[in-house]
């Protein structure tokens, strides 16, 4: 027992008033602080922190035409190479990502999945049927017999009729395929999305959506991939995504793609049987598909110069074919074909039926198909297995003119565009925060490289707010990120944009940011306006809002090499809409450029020592395009 003398009482008196003075109560003999208020102010903090970058378009030797052009890469070796690793590709070049992903969706073709493995193992559900037996006969005889395989396939899809019934090797390989995602999801690493492609193409002309699913293999596995032997009509499509809603309790969503090769028939005012477009089927639209495609291989989709002829930067990496008559598509299409006509339109239509089809963001995709990511100028393997790395890939027929060889090649590999990536604003690496960010539209395209960017507008941003250390806190506390909404405007105000870029760390640096602004006028007609808000190197904005003096060129194609002594690794931007009508519809995305850089080409003419035609491009203007914000007045 210890004794208790004066100072000891002392203390114990001075300890129970500091005890009262911070309300510390006793539980279970341990000191506890009430906090009156919370010291961290990351607490309850629930807005994206950080991009991940991936792609949600992809494919694998499961693929019918990659498997029958010859590549055998499964959906284990691209997940593989997106976490880091490297691969063997099947002419033997070793391939490696420079840096890993963070999330893949693998969308192979629901049409005849999984057939070119069957094809090679000569499986006997493939050999029961007479022309899955002539497929393999065909593919073991040559190369060449193998690729008139591939093309008869092709011809199926684009008459939405199969040459034979392939439903149960599809249900196989899909659940191969839902495994391998399984098998490679890693929470808070890597993010594995379940997904696939409908490749309905009628009469060649592309309806293309990748499907994809938030899902995990519980519920996934339900169903097996629709396809266009299904239908070739996506409101069918959509219709199958709600059926596997209503099943599993799960959600999906589809991104159309290249709709720069669909000869009008993508973005238009119509549905697919020619009727005008109406106001359910524009909100079941809007519901099922929140993104567009605006980049990938074969070629960009923003926009094009007959279309935006006062942007100097439209002309872009364009692939303008008609693959129905084998030939150039006709200015007449050119607006129903790329995405910024595609904002326009819906705003159009909104006006009329009340609802915008076509209020969706943007994001970029790969499209690859030979079983890795590649979507770096200087790690360029190409789209087919006729484009992987050689030195004679550049000048390889992708197709013909008019489908005669005597007339030379419509598109040739060295057209294929070394792209792209999306970048997903979110908390955490997971399925559910990577998924939920693609639907609600809080992502971006870039063209290959990582470029970090964000974007707020509201109606009381100051130029100061774009120095605060909170940026993004105080962006969603007073307004919208990329892919938002602006309120109605008050009496008087303009919206005010925030606008931060940082260039790849082992890229370009950036020449200029631009906002890109659509709107509807008082007669119903679509407009269009580019703005340069910030430009590099001490260049000057003209009253005008554009920037003419070009930024430079370092690149010196001969060694492909250039030097980030022009341009800027850090852009930011406060911008205010002087031009703006709170009675008209509007958007505005960010466009982000980066300076000229070695084109994929001129890496191939420096590593095998050849020469290209005159035609063939060496630079690159590399950039990204993030998702709208849109304005919407209230009458």
């Amino acid at each position: 027992m210890i004794k208790k003398n004066k100072d000891s009482k002392l203390a114990i008196a001075s300890l129970a008033a500091l005890s009262v003075a911070l309300s510390i109560p006793r539980v279970s003999g341990v000191l506890h602080a009430v906090e009156k208020q919370n010291y961290s102010p990351f607490l309850g903090q629930q807005f994206p922190t950080r991009v991940l970058w991936g792609v949600a378009h992809v494919h694998t030797g499961y693929s019918f035409d990659s498997g029958m052009f010859g590549v055998t890469l499964t959906p284990d070796d691209l997940f593989k190479v997106a976490t880091g690793g490297e691969v063997a590709l099947d002419n033997g070049v070793r391939f490696k990502q420079d840096r890993p992903l963070d999330w893949v969706s693998i969308t192979d073709h629901a049409e005849y999945l999984g057939i070119s493995e069957e094809i090679r193992v000569g499986s006997p559900a493939l050999l029961a049927t007479p022309q899955g037996k002539r497929w393999y006969e065909m593919s073991k005889t040559s190369p060449q017999e193998g690729v008139k395989a591939a093309i008869e396939a092709v011809v199926s899809m684009q008459t939405g009729k199969p040459v034979f019934d392939s439903r149960k090797l599809t249900a196989t390989a899909w659940a191969r395929a839902v495994a391998s995602a399984e098998k490679w999801n890693q929470p808070g690493t890597f993010t594995t999305l379940h997904g696939f492609e409908w490749t309905s193409a009628p009469g060649g002309n592309n309806l293309h959506r990748t499907v994809v699913f938030r899902d995990n293999a519980d519920r996934v596995g339900q169903m097996v991939p629709f396809s266009t032997f299904d239908s070739q009509d996506p409101a069918d499509l959509w219709k199958y995504m709600d059926a596997y809603a209503k099943k599993t309790g799960g959600q999906v969503l589809a991104i159309p793609h290249n709709g720069n090769l669909s000869n009008g028939m993508m973005y238009s005012a119509e549905t697919f049987d020619g009727k005008p477009m109406d106001r359910a089927y524009a909100e079941t639209r809007a519901k099922h598909e929140p993104l567009l495609e605006a980049t990938q291989i074969k070629g960009d989709s923003e926009t094009h110069p007959y279309l935006s002829p006062n942007d100097e930067f439209a002309n872009f990496e364009k692939w303008d074919l008609n693959f129905n008559e084998m030939e150039m598509a006709k200015n007449d299409v050119l607006d129903r074909n790329y995405v910024r006509s595609a904002l326009k339109r819906g705003l159009e239509l909104e006006a009329t039926l009340g609802a915008n089809p076509y209020k969706s963001g943007l994001i970029g995709g790969n499209d690859a198909h030979v079983g890795i990511v590649t979507q770096r100028e200087d790690n360029f393997f190409g789209e087919f297995a006729n484009g992987l790395p050689s030195p004679e890939r550049w000048k390889t027929p992708l197709v013909m003119l008019n489908n005669d060889p005597q007339k030379g090649p419509l598109m040739s590999v060295w057209g294929e565009q070394a792209a792209g990536l999306g970048g997903v604003w979110a908390r955490e690496n997971t399925r559910e925060a990577i998924w939920d960010a693609l639907k609600r539209k809080e992502v971006y395209a870039t063209t290959g490289d990582r470029l970090v960017v964000r974007v707020f507008a509201g109606w009381a941003f100051t130029k100061a707010d774009l120095h605060r250390p909170d940026f993004a806190a105080n962006g969603y506390a007073q307004g919208v990120p990329m892919g938002g909404d602006l309120s109605q405007a008050s009496a008087g105000k303009s919206p005010t944009f925030l606008v931060h870029a940082m260039r790849d760390p082992d890229g370009p640096n950036l020449d200029r940011i631009q906002i890109i602004k659509g709107w509807l006028g008082k007669d119903g007609t679509s407009m269009e306006r580019v703005y340069d808000v910030a430009v590099s190197g001490g260049r000057k904005i003209a009253s005008n809002g554009r920037c003419t003096t070009a930024v430079g060129n370092t690149v010196d194609v001969p060694n492909a090499t250039y030097s980030n002594t022009i341009g800027a690794p850090i852009l930011s931007a406060y911008w205010k809409d002087k031009d703006f009508n709170a009675g008209e519809r509007a958007f505005y995305y960010v466009r982000v450029i980066q300076i000229p850089s070695p084109r994929w080409t001129a890496y191939d003419c420096k590593r095998y020592g050849i020469q290209m035609s005159k035609n063939v491009p060496m630079t690159v203007t590399d950039r990204a395009y993030t998702s709208p914000i849109w304005y919407t007045p209230v009458h």
